[in-house]
């Protein structure tokens, strides 16, 4: 009995002397938005959520864009150490290497539930974080998917390739340089400031998010037709990005509930987005806007422009051709899975 008491005590003792182990830590993360679904089911909820499953040991100051460095510049302000962390579409960053829009979606990409697998299930995120360490020197994992994006919010009818020409858009990415191609005049701004540049008619058009996600932003009092569907992005699975020195601090436990809340996160954003989306177009014309659906020679030229661009980058960039032929084979695998995943239905669309 006296020796059973003793290891009993043993026992909790080590107990309490591991919990006393394990350390607090307080995190700065930047982000490219002032708001909105990318800040709120983002950025702010994976915060929220890393701090619920390690007990508050973990904390995260989420700061909107702007207030720890520029919104398209997340990636340079973490790397230089002014934030521990932080959220942003790796596309950005397409100047530095364009294989970063493979990781964040273009013409070219599949849809939302083929990326999610391509991602989780088919080597997607540890080919995402050995390249981002390897050409950028940070830590990176996917935290947040959007489904395919409204083509524009505009203020001009768009639904052939002729209304493509010439139309002053907001875009980024490789839509930069494909939408040029196609004859379209595209810029490239913060989010935050689009709303001003449509009003002023220093731009035609924008793309930004989703149908949902563009409720808030209001881009539909300024401009009177919705464009859709999103050809130029068919999904946009955004990032986290980690300083490698903070993420050191981290116990290998630890580290694993950061990837487990930034999988969480992005797995509810998809859920959320996609249920709020099919009721969002019933918002739109409500406000008076009109949907417009685009031509099928546009959906299908800017797929095709958007893969005859991969494969010219590809033939210049070992990182693109290494991740886009892994896009390919997944593609390929996945070819015949509409006929034993779907089942028709009259009417359908």
């Amino acid at each position: 009995m006296f020796t059973r008491a003793i290891a009993a005590t043993l026992a909790v003792a080590l107990g309490t002397a591991a919990i006393a182990e394990e350390k607090t830590h307080s995190f700065t993360m930047a982000t490219g938005w002032s708001g909105g679904p990318l800040m709120e089911i983002g950025a702010q909820a994976f915060a929220e959520k890393v701090a619920q499953m390690s007990d508050g040991r973990i904390e995260i100051e989420v700061y909107p864009a702007g207030t720890l460095g520029p919104g398209l510049k997340v990636s340079e302000t973490v790397k230089n150490g002014i934030a521990d962390m932080g959220h942003t579409w790796m596309g950005y960053d397409w100047g530095i290497d364009r294989t970063t829009v493979l990781f964040g979606g273009f013409a070219g990409s599949f849809d939302s539930e083929r990326m999610l697998h391509w991602i989780y299930r088919a080597g997607g995120a540890e080919l995402q974080e050995e390249f981002r360490r390897d050409v950028f020197g940070l830590v990176s994992m996917p935290l947040f998917i959007r489904t395919a994006e409204v083509f524009l919010h505009s203020r001009k009818p768009v639904s052939t390739l002729a209304d493509l020409e010439g139309l002053k858009l907001r875009t980024a990415g490789a839509w930069l340089e494909i939408s040029k191609n196609m004859g379209a005049a595209p810029v490239t701004m913060p989010g935050g400031d689009v709303y001003t540049a449509l009003e002023r008619g220093a731009i035609d058009a924008t793309e930004w998010g989703t149908l949902w996600e563009n409720q808030a932003p209001g881009f539909h009092r300024v401009t009177k037709y919705v464009i859709i569907p999103g050809v130029h992005q068919p999904t946009a699975p955004f990032e986290l990005v980690i300083n490698e020195d903070s993420w050191a601090e981290l116990s290998e436990a630890d580290q694993q509930l950061i990837r487990d809340a930034a999988f969480m996160t992005t797995m509810e954003s998809w859920l959320t987005i996609g249920q709020n989306d099919a009721e969002a177009l019933a918002f739109f014309r409500a406000q008076g806007n009109e949907i417009i659906e685009l031509d099928p020679e546009v959906q299908y030229e800017a797929r095709e422009a958007g893969l005859a661009w991969a494969e010219q980058i590809a033939a210049e960039n070992a990182w693109f051709r290494k991740v886009l032929d892994s896009q390919k084979a997944f593609d390929e695998l996945w070819k015949d899975s509409g006929k034993y995943r779907n089942v028709k239905t009259r009417g359908a669309e």
